[in-house]
């Protein structure tokens, strides 16, 4: 819906940073800005007009002054919480902004715990010069803060923090190992050195110059006895309730579609007017046939863009500056060209996102399932056999037998791993600072008693999902002036689909089961039983064009290149893959996308 942005800290021609930070952001909110300033507070909020497109503005004050707030977000329950606070408040407004401030009024710091949407906000109390922040459970509207210079700033893309006076950008290259693994930032730390994100479902406040954060969610997996048809019924009733809030607006909403059940369902829920769909020339990554299919049996428009390889190779550069940090999901070029369809019609759309970490999605879920024979191997044989398979060259299957025989907290940081911390250590030419199992431990912790796919899902939610597939999400979609809606990502989606036994998730033959079959209560076509595709890009084969392997490997053999990476080593490893002797796109893209992030942060900027 918006940007906001804002510091507390004495600074010369407040209100002229303020704008240029508020400008930096432009693109999350064109319709419109508004700013507050008192004493050393200014805070900026940039409006994508969404709901109460005429009384709506902010930053928004409560009835006496005393409460101003900058929202980014959505809050779906705001009608039955303002005929709740009614009752004591008296309501300006029919924006679900203003619920936050008299919600605040009543609840203090609980707040959050009350709200069913997507947010991030910041509300400064003049009673006591604080400032509270908060950031959804979810992590779909993002949030970052740093405290530079006796100067405490946050902001929703920290690409703002570069127009402070205060603010210094310096690369933090002891998280460079850690992003080598996962292809995203999986910390609260940034790379931009003394710039952190708050947590999903955490709060902080700003006092007297101390920051403190605090969690007010907790994820909890207490599955449930039932029938296998009682939890169908039960997710298609939590699901039609999800997408049915997801379209409140007073604006058009339209919906993105691919091939799979995810967004088929919601789009099958929703029957927008209008659904949006990208592919490419290469047949087998291209999913436009199905979703026009899909559209055209639910009496839907279906606008669609085949993605050039030049397009897709042109436009890296100007996504890692929309991303604000490195991530080489290939996906996100996708999604940012999906939403540059959309945004020519309308300015708020549906997505799909959520579905696999809640429900079950990914294959390798399956593992347990799929080698219930190898598990029966006594570990200790196994750990054995593990250690045997390291010293063999990189062949199918050796993978495989690494992964049985050690135990998933040494092992399993995320469906998506790219390098392992043996050849991150070579590629690196600095020492590999943080172990990406440090990363996860905490996690691991608090599901100790967990079967394993329940802890698998956990760091697929807290990493995978948080930290790179929302955080694309919401940077793309907002990098056209769009804003993304996820019904999967919902806290009353996430009670029924955490209380679903194991097999209701994944068997044999398929994922997702019972999502599935709820899906195939709406969906006109075969989509609820197709299977995963992954990742439908075809980076893969361009890599091994001239054009696309000159591009990189022009970027590999830059100067500035050498403090961070040893040249010749990743230049080997696009070698290779051109020549088909490995297959090393992943860890090619996640090195290219790391460094045209820090030439455009560092160098062009």
């Amino acid at each position: 819906m918006c940007g906001i942005v804002g510091f507390v800290g004495k600074t010369n021609n407040q209100k002229e940073v303020i704008k240029k930070m508020s400008k930096r952001i432009e693109h999350r909110g064109p319709d419109g800005e508004g700013t507050f300033l008192y004493n050393d507070v200014a805070l900026a909020h940039r409006r994508l007009a969404i709901i109460d497109l005429h009384t709506g503005d902010q930053p928004m004050f409560n009835e006496d002054d005393s409460l101003v707030v900058v929202f980014n977000g959505e809050i779906y329950n705001y009608p039955e919480l303002k005929n709740q606070l009614e009752k004591n408040h008296t309501f300006k407004t029919k924006a679900d902004t203003e619920v936050l401030l008299h919600g605040y009024e009543e609840w203090g710091s609980d707040l959050p715990n009350h709200l069913r949407g997507m947010f991030a906000f910041a509300i400064y109390d003049k009673n006591d010069d604080s400032l509270f922040l908060a950031r959804d459970y979810f992590g779909i509207k993002p949030l970052y803060y740093a405290n530079m210079k006796d100067v405490f700033m946050f902001a929703s893309e920290p690409k703002a923090f570069l127009e402070h006076p205060s603010f210094s950008c310096v690369l933090n290259e002891d998280i460079l190992g850690a992003y080598l693994s996962f292809s995203f930032t999986p910390t609260t730390e940034t790379f931009f050195k003394g710039v952190y994100r708050l947590d999903a479902g955490h709060t902080l406040t700003f006092k007297d110059g101390e920051v403190t954060v605090k969690k007010y969610f907790q994820k909890e997996f207490a599955l449930k006895e039932q029938s296998f048809e009682d939890a169908v019924d039960e997710i298609a009733c939590v699901m039609e309730d999800s997408v049915n809030k997801h379209l409140l607006s007073d604006v058009e909403v339209g919906s993105f579609l691919s091939s799979g059940v995810d967004s088929s369902y919601i789009v099958a829920l929703a029957k927008p007017d209008k659904t949006y769909t990208v592919g490419y020339d290469i047949a087998r990554y291209n999913e436009i046939d199905y979703a026009k299919d899909l559209a055209s049996k639910l009496d839907v428009t279906n606008k669609s863009k085949i993605i050039t390889k030049k397009e897709y190779l042109e436009s890296v550069s100007d996504i890692m500056y929309f991303m604000d940090e490195p991530s080489s999901d290939p996906a996100a070029v996708a999604l940012y060209f999906v939403s540059r369809l959309a945004h020519d019609d309308v300015k708020v759309v549906l997505s799909g996102e959520g579905a696999d970490e809640f429900f079950g999605g990914y294959n390798i879920y399956r593992q347990d399932v799929d080698v219930a024979w190898y598990n029966k191997i006594p570990f200790w044989i196994r750990h054995t056999i593990a250690k045997v398979a390291r010293l063999l060259p990189e062949i199918k299957g050796v993978n495989f037998l690494i992964r049985r025989g050690e135990k998933l907290e040494d092992s399993y940081i995320g469906v998506n791993r790219v390098f392992g911390e043996k050849e991150a250590k070579k590629v690196l030419v600095n020492r590999y600072k943080l172990k990406a199992t440090d990363v996860t431990k905490n996690t691991y912790k608090e599901y100790s008693n967990e079967k394993d796919i329940i802890k698998m899902q956990a760091i697929d939610i807290d990493f995978w999902l948080m930290k790179d597939i929302l955080l694309k999400a919401d940077r793309m979609t907002m990098a056209s002036s769009l804003e993304g809606r996820v019904p999967f990502i919902d806290k009353e989606v996430f009670k029924v689909a955490s209380g679903l036994p194991i097999d209701f998730k994944v068997r044999k033959e398929n994922t997702k089961v019972a999502l599935r079959e709820a899906a195939k209560k709406v969906i006109p076509t075969e989509a609820y039983k197709k299977k995963k595709l992954g990742f439908p890009v075809p980076v893969r084969e361009w890599m091994k064009d001239d054009d696309f392997y000159c591009e990189i490997k022009n970027l590999f053999q830059e100067d500035f290149v050498k403090q961070f990476f040893q040249q010749k080593y990743i230049i080997k490893l696009l070698d290779d893959h051109r020549k088909n002797k490995k297959d090393n796109y992943r860890k090619v893209w996640t090195i290219y996308c790391f460094l045209l992030w820090y030439k455009r942060f560092f160098i062009l900027e």
